[in-house]
């Protein structure tokens, strides 16, 4: 896949101290964080109108970011991978805690102003920062010019689980991801098994760590506003299962087929997966699952081994 690395430059303006939303008295290498006012002059500036196509929301509020960073946990022996970072919000309250970030952005746009925006208001890591202009449901942990240890990203709500997902199953490196996504998603990311929201995200994302909300975010801290209220996810890798691509697979197929209809029983539901429903109800035994239960009541675990037997 092609993808384009973007260093940061060498400062060409000096941030104006009006309506600077970073607190007094922090140190000259802190961050000068983005505040409303400064959202909508870069997005003036580039020409950026916020799209649903590609599901742009730009946080515009400085406790909001510093939020985010502190309940990721990440710190100074951290790489952060970012995913949507727009016009650098979040980008540059990691800068203020974390080793290194990498940011993943789709729009040329935006990801051509990042550096200049990181170099403005983050001139002590500007070298610390790079940017790569790519889809992040296609990037390749070749395509990365570091391994990350820890995702972090508001991403775009329109695909936010298959890219969440999709990185962690691509680069087992990331040892924690701390995301933000509607609400709705979220609960089901962290739902737990006999939770009506307990479905194909909430056992995917289990089989990586351990899930959990970690917050609520409100509406009023992006520009535009949305019409959903969001929330935190936050999932602590376990390497519990199989790394290996192809196992996972197997295993998210059967994932994919037990709730295709939530309401029937795991033996009619594996019935194509299988091949039959009596082969189903044989695999369901070998498994040690009762062929009468529905999905909703089965943990990673049961799918692992429902994935495993033959």
């Amino acid at each position: 896949m092609a993808v384009l690395l973007v260093q940061a430059g060498p400062a060409l303006n000096t941030p104006g101290s009006a309506a600077d939303p970073t607190p007094p008295g922090s140190g000259a290498g802190t961050p000068q964080l983005l505040g409303p006012a400064q959202i909508r002059e870069l997005a003036a500036e580039v020409g950026v109108r916020p799209t649903k196509t590609l599901g742009q929301n730009f946080v515009h509020d400085a406790n909001t970011v510093r939020r985010i960073v502190a309940a990721s946990g990440v710190g100074p022996d951290d790489i952060v991978l970012e995913v949507g970072p727009g016009l650098g919000s979040l980008t540059l309250a990691l800068l203020g805690t974390a080793g290194r970030v990498v940011a993943v952005e789709i729009d040329p746009v935006l990801a051509q102003r990042l550096p200049t925006t990181i170099a403005d208001r983050a001139a002590a890591r500007a070298d610390d920062f790079e940017v790569i202009t790519a889809d992040a449901l296609q990037v390749r942990r070749a395509d990365l010019p570091v391994l990350p240890t820890a995702l972090v990203a508001n991403l775009p709500y329109n695909v936010a689980v298959p890219v969440l997902l999709h990185l962690l199953g691509e680069i087992p490196e990331i040892e924690t991801a701390l995301v933000m996504v509607q609400a709705e998603v979220a609960d089901r990311l962290a739902a737990g098994p006999g939770s009506r929201t307990y479905g194909v995200p909430s056992v995917k994302a289990r089989y990586h760590g351990r899930v959990s909300r970690a917050g609520a975010v409100g509406r009023n801290v992006f520009w535009p506003e949305p019409k959903v209220e969001s929330g935190l996810v936050r999932i602590e890798r376990e390497p519990i299962y199989s790394q290996d691509p192809v196992t996972r697979a197997a295993v998210f197929e059967v994932i994919d087929a037990a709730f295709a209809q939530r309401r029937k029983t795991m033996r009619s539901a594996l019935a194509g997966w299988a091949g039959s429903a009596v082969e189903a109800e044989r695999r369901l035994r070998a498994a040690g699952i009762d062929p009468g239960i529905r999905g909703e009541r089965l943990d990673v675990a049961d799918f692992v081994r429902l994935a495993d037997t033959v």
